[in-house]
């Protein structure tokens, strides 16, 4: 089966790159070039820029794949770039979505794909949500061959908190020098946190699944935390005792909007701070088998192994640490 990956080295793809070659996929990957692609030789690489679209469609002339994936497609004028590149070369075009798109707050605390789409926080789930609006108007009028698939809260190479880190090892250093960390509200709402080669299980499962064509995934683990044990499970693997203070989440918003960090409005508000529990009936009745099998307890410790081997990997940001230094300055006035 031959597929195409725009992305194909980051969080979530790396993983999916990796199990599709392990499966025997025929894997082209569409990138800049930026990450190293020495866990993924079996795979053929182009390098272009996805939005200089003259060069990606002369570099793919003639080609034809059973299945495209675009990782990193955010906005509507992305995708109708996609849909104007991919029209009548592929069979699939799947399309990664956010599970923060679903319905804030929720009104009814189990999520399906059925959730109404509304976020009415978060301009990144806004802009996902119209990206689906897109896709499914060009599947309805023209038979373009979509599959939508929400990941939530997807890692591997990412540290999964709600404030404090990301794509960068802050917090980790944090709790290593007796800093303390925040957590938002009184850390009891429910949350899910997938590690992406369980992710990577689903999703395969997905390429080239032609009964899958028209509809919408998400696709995450079925083990549900709150954010006191997700925090408590990061500092041990930090190897640390946690030291956290419980700050409302609407402070937090507030004091963050003064010294212009407004996404974590959207970033709390408009996902972490509301309970997550997620039904995978679905995914599992298209996949059969599928089941997310790394607890979030081992998963966090194979990626704090994976900065501390690599020390060219660890980067401290200081916008991070100066937010969480704000938001305590502030809170104990």
């Amino acid at each position: 089966m031959k597929a195409l990956f725009i992305g194909g080295t980051g969080n979530i793809s790396g993983a999916c790159s990796q199990l599709a070659l392990a499966r025997g996929f025929d894997l082209t990957i569409l990138s800049r070039g930026q990450r190293s692609h020495s866990s993924l030789s079996g795979a053929t690489f182009i390098n272009a820029d996805i939005n200089k679209q003259q060069e990606v469609k002369a570099k793919l002339k003639g080609a034809h794949f059973d299945v495209v994936v675009n990782y990193i497609a955010y906005t509507p004028e992305e995708v109708k770039r996609d849909i104007q590149l991919f029209s009548g070369i592929c069979d699939q075009y799947i399309f990664i979505s956010s599970a923060s798109a679903y319905q804030k707050p929720p009104t009814h605390p189990v999520i399906t794909e059925s959730t109404p789409l509304v976020n009415p926080y978060w301009d990144y789930s806004r802009d996902k949500i119209a990206c689906e609006d897109l896709l499914m108007e060009a599947h309805r009028e023209s038979g373009f061959p979509i599959t939508i698939v929400r990941p939530s809260h997807t890692y591997e190479t990412v540290i999964p908190v709600a404030i404090g880190s990301w794509e960068d090892f802050t917090i980790i250093e944090r709790m290593r020098r007796g800093g303390t960390v925040i957590i938002h509200g009184d850390g009891t709402s429910l949350w899910t946190i997938t590690h992406s080669q369980d992710f990577a299980k689903g999703f395969v499962g997905l390429m080239g699944n032609m009964q899958s064509i028209g509809h919408s995934f998400h696709i995450t683990s079925d083990e549900l935390l709150n954010w006191n044990q997700i925090y408590q499970a990061v500092a041990e693997a930090a190897g640390v005792e946690l030291k956290a203070l419980h700050i409302s989440t609407d402070f937090i918003c507030r004091e963050a909007d003064k010294i212009g960090q407004e996404w974590m409005r959207g970033n709390l508000l408009g996902d972490k701070a509301n309970s997550a529990i997620f039904d995978n009936t679905k995914i599992k009745r298209f996949v059969p088998g599928y089941e997310a099998c790394i607890p979030f307890r081992e998963g966090i410790r194979r990626t704090v192994r994976w900065f501390d081997a690599h020390p060219e990997r660890i980067r401290i940001d200081d916008e991070n640490n100066r937010l969480m230094d704000a938001i305590l300055a502030a809170y104990a006035c």
